[in-house]
C-alpha cells in the first residue's frame, strides 16, 4: 500500500492518481491523464488499480473520501471496518480498496454486477488507442424492489429529465406520510438527478441523483444509481444501443502476474445461500480456475474470504510449500483450518 501525507483534497487526489500512474508503469503515455476510475485492459490477467491509502482531513466523512476517489459507501465501511463513517478525525490513514477483478464474460459495453454495487464500461477502442475499462461506484435495488438481471440496451437519453413517480412509489411515500407530486420537474429537488438512460427492460433506468451519499448502497427502487459526475462524464459517450448486462457476481476470480486471486462480496439476500453453500460453490469455481494446472491454491484463506467478504481481491496462492489436497475432503479439510484473520489476508493482499 502506499501511504500519504495530508494534503488538500484536490491535491491529494491528483497525487493519488499520478501516484496510481507510476505504479502501473510501463502503460502508454496516453493514459498518464486519464480520470479516475479508468484503466489500461491488462494483456494478459484479470486485474485493474491498486489497493492505497489516504490521510483523512479535519472536514472529511468517510463518504466524502470514497467519493473523492471513486469508490462508493459499502466499499469503504468494508475496507475500514474500524473506522468511523461521519468523523474519522483528521490524520487517520483511509484505506482505498480501489483494485477490481473484472467480472467473468465479454468485455464489451457496460456491465453492472449488483452485488458489487459497480458499473464497468469498455468503450470501444479506435486503432492506435489504448483499450480501456472504466468503472464506477453505483447504488442498486433495495430488498423489496431488486434492481433486475440480465441482457439488456440503452433505449433512451435525456438530459435534465423529469420524474414520474409510479403510482407504487406515490402510494408508499403517501404511506410513510411523504405525499410526492405527480410529476417532479428538473432541478436540486429531482432525485433523477441531471442525466437519465433508459434500459430495454420496462421501468428500469441509469440515472444519476441529488443525493450522492446513497451511491454504494441498496437504496433505490430497482435503478442504477450515480454520482452527479460519473453520470455526465459517461452519458455522452453512451450510444443508444449499447448493450448492457447485469450479474450478481458475488464471488470473482482473476488472475494477476501468474497469481489466483479472489474477490467476495457479501449476498444480497439471505435466502442466496448459506455459508457451506458459499465455500462449496467457491471451491468450484477455483477448481474450473486451476483445471489442468499445477497450482498451489491456500484453502484456509479461500474460507476466511468467503466467510469475511471484505470486496479486496486477495491472492490464493500458498506461500508456503504444502502437500497438494487430492479429493474433496481433502480440501474441506483444508478449508476447516483455523482462518487467518482478515488483516493478515489485506495485508498479503
Amino acid at each position: 500500500m502506499t501511504h500519504y501525507s495530508p494534503l488538500g483534497r484536490s491535491a491529494r487526489f491528483a497525487t493519488a492518481l499520478g501516484l496510481f500512474a507510476a505504479l502501473s508503469a510501463p502503460l502508454q503515455a496516453d493514459t498518464d491523464d486519464w480520470p479516475r476510475g479508468h484503466y489500461p485492459l491488462p494483456e494478459e490477467g484479470d486485474l485493474v488499480g491498486e489497493v492505497y491509502t489516504v490521510v483523512s482531513e479535519k472536514e472529511d466523512t468517510l463518504i466524502d473520501i470514497g467519493h473523492e476517489h471513486g469508490i462508493g459507501y459499502e466499499e469503504m465501511v468494508r475496507a475500514n471496518p474500524d473506522i468511523s463513517i461521519w468523523a474519522p478525525y483528521e490524520g487517520t490513514e483511509v484505506v482505498i480498496p480501489g483494485r477490481f477483478i473484472l467480472p467473468e464474460g465479454p468485455r464489451e459495453g457496460v456491465v453492472v454486477n449488483v452485488a458489487e454495487m459497480r458499473l464497468y464500461y469498455y468503450p470501444h477502442a479506435e486503432e492506435g488507442e489504448t483499450p480501456r475499462v472504466e468503472t464506477y461506484p453505483i447504488a442498486v435495488g433495495r430488498m423489496d424492489w431488486k434492481t433486475p438481471l440480465g441482457e439488456t440496451r440503452i433505449t433512451e437519453k435525456v438530459k435534465n429529465p423529469a420524474w414520474y413517480p409510479p403510482a407504487s412509489i406515490r402510494r408508499e411515500h403517501a404511506e410513510a406520510g411523504d405525499p410526492l407530486p405527480s410529476v417532479v420537474p428538473p432541478g436540486p429537488d429531482n432525485p433523477m438527478g441531471s442525466r437519465k438512460m433508459r434500459l430495454g427492460i420496462p421501468g428500469y433506468l441509469i440515472h444519476g441523483t441529488n443525493r450522492p451519499e446513497g451511491v454504494g448502497m441498496r437504496v433505490t427502487h430497482g435503478c442504477i444509481r450515480m454520482l452527479p459526475e460519473d453520470i455526465e462524464a459517461l452519458f455522452p459517450r453512451l450510444p443508444i444501443g449499447t448493450k448492457v448486462k447485469l450479474i450478481n457476481e458475488t464471488l470473482k476470480l482473476g488472475w494477476a502476474d501468474g497469481v489466483l486471486h479472489v474477490q467476495a462480496y457479501p449476498y444480497l439476500d439471505e435466502e442466496d445461500g448459506t455459508s457451506i453453500q458459499r465455500i462449496t460453490e467457491a471451491l468450484s469455481q477455483v477448481d474450473t480456475a486451476i483445471s489442468g494446472l499445477d497450482y498451489p491454491v491456500d484453502y484456509a484463506r479461500l474460507r476466511e474470504v468467503v466467510e469475511v467478504p471484505r470486496g479486496m481481491p486477495i491472492p490464493l496462492e500458498v506461500t508456503e510449500p504444502e502437500p497438494v489436497p487430492e479429493t474433496l475432503y481433502e480440501r474441506l479439510e483444508l478449508i476447516a483450518a483455523e482462518p487467518r484473520s482478515s488483516d493478515d489476508a489485506t495485508r498479503e493482499g
